[in-house]
């Protein structure tokens, strides 16, 4: 079986070139929304210089190829359907590079979390809330896991006092 010759790196001669550096930006663009940092990363690890990159992806911006934004609507709406919570998502994308006030909006902007968390444990568990204390524990773990804060967590396995559910 013959070695792949590693792609990863460019030529010396492209790493300062402003066409090459869109290029490939637009290429990985074209595969997938990323985050302006993101991208930054993935280019520079490429080989190209940081200082190509960050003008290349400014022009990006402001063409709109590149939008934080739209990236961080497309992630909340995209991990929100396979029943991940607000703090999963928010923590991904903070380590994604995307800007504070952008996270919140969209996850503000997102779908009823409670519902959410309530779909997600019925999904695994079952329509039929926990029975004992050790079972509301396992369940909020799971849930805790999948990005759910407490108050989702309480109301999604009847531990809530404000929906008039005893507990156990």
């Amino acid at each position: 079986m013959p070695l792949r010759k590693n792609l990863r790196h460019v030529d010396p001669e492209r790493r300062a070139d402003a066409g090459a550096v869109r290029a490939a930006a637009v290429t990985q663009l074209s595969r997938r929304d990323f985050a302006a940092r993101e991208l930054h990363e993935k280019l520079t690890s490429k080989g190209f210089d940081a200082g190509k990159v960050a003008a290349v992806l400014a022009e990006l911006g402001r063409e709109r190829l590149l939008d934080d934004e739209r990236y961080a609507q497309n992630y909340v709406s995209f991990h929100a359907r396979r029943g991940q919570g607000p703090v999963r998502i928010g923590a991904d994308l903070r380590q994604h590079g995307v800007a504070e006030e952008l996270i919140a909006a969209a996850l503000a902007s997102g779908p009823d979390w409670c519902a959410l968390a309530r779909r997600a444990r019925a999904a695994k568990f079952g329509r039929e809330p926990p029975g004992s204390w050790a079972e509301k524990a396992r369940q909020a773990r799971f849930l805790q896991y999948r990005g759910f804060s407490s108050d989702h967590i309480r109301t999604a396995t009847g531990a809530d006092p404000d929906t008039g559910l005893a507990d156990p």
